[in-house]
């Protein structure tokens, strides 16, 4: 366990395995073994590797174009693959692992060289001699270069031989001509003309700068896996949400724990109180409230009962209830919440297209101001020209790697992915990150979007010698065999006044009338005026009334008994909490509010004054309303729809940016580039928010990236040195390099604790 020796016969700590007794050093190495002892049987070589199940397909995360079975590297930017399914239980990363180990090794014998080096250079050859010193730098950076620096040697032959050239192949370039050239000095150092010699006959090496170069770009790659492990906190998050074990009804009096993954679509799993529901499903018994704030960010319990459905990972209450699973595994919202979420910090802005543009002639760019800063250096640099065009060329391969501007841009976009679905905002790509921020057009639904979407009924009027309860009931028992979203307003109205809802008979509807049937052997009517006037119903007395819901924006019904009015009815779709706020932030912003629905202009326009939008598209079928975003967009507007329903659909589509309500239909979400899980108008101006600090974040990146290579590559070639006789030492460039990334990895970090 520790790589102590343990003598079987006085060992303290024992345990069996296998058919195998073990021995141990300590309690603490025991109980490490105890907790798995099927990875300490394993091989030290494969301790550390990642079990994925056979079949993974393992992606590039800065090109998630390139896909393939199995670990690797990018064959375009030399980054290790990774799985392309994220998981909770991710295990050790083996690349970080390998390149901590590295890195550690080549501290260990690079700052020795580099102390050896330095003291050589202040104190003179004092001490050991000069021929004696070299063979012990040889010593201490071949195991660096050739061990440690490795896997940069193999990614420089793969830009090669792939033809996308990268930051390893300068790296490569840079510590392979150092190393090579220090080699050759040390082994044939007569090969070398003797204006390069010194006294003893002896050529100067830089096994140090090839040394510690190696260290500092190992350095570097440490912080960017740790960096990139950090990005998928959102999503290790967001996994862990979920339980890991259901509770399955398997008989009358009989309950079974089984993992997650064995619930199948079908099985019937009780919910305990406090206990997390485990899949999405239907509620078949009981009644609770459960917190659905992961869903819609919500602390408010919501009531459960049969028929409702229910969502995994969200809590149950202090009740207990009986689920049936519908969608269980990758079918869940949880699922496909976390592949939305992967798939997006995956993708690739527009704004990558510069910096991929930027990189594809950069590092030919370099490679030739190298090796003219070489060429120069060796017919116009003072002596020894050889040395100091040497030193130059490597300082320029090394300083210019272009790995910060490779990383400005994704990096940013995975932090700023995972921090909007942490606000309950998930964007499907990076496209729809970028675009957000730029949108001056927002067509707005209004069922569903604007309004909570369920009509509630909101007024009961009653004709002379009638009651509010007997309209209401003869009302709700007639709408009880309808579908209409306003019938089942009057039903639960009914049940919420404690009224008995009877049995109706002769049930028929009237397309774009009402419905008509009996009660009690009573002919009842229930429609609008059209109805009324074609039953030769006079509905004059309470036409005021109707009038004055109508000018709400509210739903009206009227009502007859026995061929007489009884009553009317209004019925209103609530605003939903906060659109008014929404809208008026939005419009502050300078984005243009308008709603487009299907319902009527009267109706429109009374939901419209109340949340403050002032352009409303009335009457529009599901057709006209794509056809409406395509001719704002041909308008050269950048247009952003927002809707939740199948009918929007299309127009989602269609738009620069669609946007969804999470609560909604999964076609509308398919349809959408960012889905709102709240289901709220709020979460648009978190969207907005979201992109500019994202998008504000990239341009900053890719500034620094920009002015750092622009600035350092003829730094480093010595424009300074006739001025003020300034020349950059590879080690310096290297140092130089890794800070850039940094750099860069910190300022994208930021976006974790932005404020939406």
């Amino acid at each position: 366990m520790c790589g102590m020796k343990v003598d079987p016969a006085t060992a303290e700590h024992s345990d069996d395995f296998a058919g195998s007794r073990f021995h141990f050093c300590s309690a603490h190495c025991l109980a490490r073994f105890k907790a798995d002892p099927a990875r300490y049987l394993r091989p030290a070589a494969a301790r550390d590797v990642v079990e994925v199940a056979a079949g993974t397909i393992w992606t590039c995360p800065m090109h998630p174009e390139i896909r393939q079975e199995g670990p690797g590297t990018c064959p375009i930017c030399g980054m290790g693959l990774e799985p392309l399914e994220p998981e909770l239980e991710e295990g050790p990363n083996p690349e970080l692992i390998d390149m901590t180990r590295r890195f550690w090794t080549s501290a260990a014998l690079a700052l020795p060289l580099a102390v050896l080096a330095i003291a050589m250079e202040l104190f003179g050859w004092q001490g050991l001699p000069m021929r004696v010193t070299q063979w012990l730098q040889f010593a201490l950076a071949t195991p660096v270069v050739l061990w440690c620096g490795w896997p940069f040697f193999e990614r420089f032959w793969q830009s090669l031989r792939t033809r996308h050239l990268n930051m390893f192949t300068l790296i490569g370039l840079g510590v392979g001509v150092a190393y090579t050239y220090s080699v050759v000095a040390t082994l044939a150092p007569g090969s070398f003309p003797p204006s390069l010699r010194t006294m003893d006959g002896l050529v100067p090496v830089y096994f140090e700068a090839a040394a510690m170069i190696t260290a500092l770009v190992l350095l570097g790659q440490v912080l960017e896996l740790r960096a990139r492990a950090a990005t998928g906190s959102a999503i290790r998050a967001l996994l862990g949400l979920a339980p890991k074990t259901a509770r399955k009804v398997t008989g009358a009096d009989q309950d079974e724990d089984v993992p997650l993954d064995q619930v199948q679509v079908g099985d019937l799993l009780r919910i305990r109180p406090g206990e997390k529901i485990p899949v999405d499903g239907v509620v078949v018994e009981g009644r609770s409230s459960v917190d659905e704030a992961m869903i819609s960010g919500e602390p408010v319990p919501v009531e459960k009962t049969e028929g409702d459905r229910v969502t995994g990972a969200t809590v149950n209450g202090t009740g207990s209830m009986v689920m049936r699973a519908d969608r269980v595994g990758r079918d869940t919202m949880l699922s496909q919440i976390v592949r939305m979420v992967a798939d997006a910090q995956r993708s690739r802005a527009p704004i990558q297209a510069l910096a991929d543009k930027v990189s594809g002639w950069f590092v030919p760019a370099v490679v030739l101001a190298s090796i003219i800063t070489f060429v120069a250096w060796s017919f116009l640099g003072p002596e020894p020209r050889t040395v100091h065009a040497l030193v130059n060329a490597i300082a320029v391969l090394i300083i210019a790697c272009p790995c910060a501007l490779g990383l400005a841009t994704p990096m940013s976009i995975m932090v700023g992915t995972g921090r909007g679905a942490q606000a309950g905002v998930l964007v499907k790509n990076a496209e729809a990150l970028e675009l957000t921020e730029k949108i001056d057009t927002l067509v707005i639904d209004k069922t569903g979007t604007l309004t909570v979407g369920k009509p509630r009924l909101v007024a009961v009027h009653p004709v002379a010698g009638m009651d509010e309860d007997t309209v209401l009931r003869l009302a709700a028992a007639l709408e009880r065999g309808s579908e209409h979203p306003l019938a089942a307003a009057m039903v639960e109205a009914a049940q919420e006044h404690g009224i008995a809802v009877p049995e109706s008979a002769d049930f028929a509807s009237v397309t774009g009338k009402g419905v008509t049937g009996t009660v009690d052997d009573r002919p009842i009517a229930l429609g609008n005026g059209a109805l009324m006037d074609s039953l030769h119903i006079d509905s004059s007395a309470l036409e005021d009334a109707a009038d004055e819901h109508r000018s709400k924006g509210e739903g009206v019904m009227f009502v007859a008994v026995d061929g007489s009015l009884a009553g009317v009815l209004a019925v209103a779709d609530p605003v939903k909490d906060g659109a008014a706020a929404a809208v008026a932030e939005l419009r502050r912003s300078g984005i243009r509010v308008v709603m487009m629905t299907g319902d009527n202009r009267k109706t429109a326009e009374a939901v419209a004054r109340r949340v403050g939008i002032d352009e409303v598209m009335a009457d529009v079928l599901p057709a006209r309303k794509q056809a409406n975003v395509e001719e704002l967009r041909r308008a050269s507007r950048r247009v952003a729809m927002a809707g939740d329903g199948i009918n929007d659909a299309p127009a989602l589509a269609a738009a620069d940016v669609g946007i969804a309500m999470g609560t909604g239909t999964d076609v509308a979400m398919e349809s959408a580039a960012i889905t709102l899980l709240k289901g709220d108008l709020g979460g648009i101006v978190r969207a907005r928010h979201l992109s500019r600090a994202t998008m504000r974040n990239i341009r900053q990146n890719l500034f620094f990236s920009f002015v750092f290579n622009a600035a350092g590559v003829p730094i480093a070639a010595g424009v300074l040195y006739p001025w003020f006789g300034l020349l950059l030492s590879p080690i310096i460039a290297g140092a130089a390099m890794a800070f850039s990334s940094v750099a860069v990895i910190g300022n994208s970090l930021r976006l974790r604790s932005v404020r939406l």
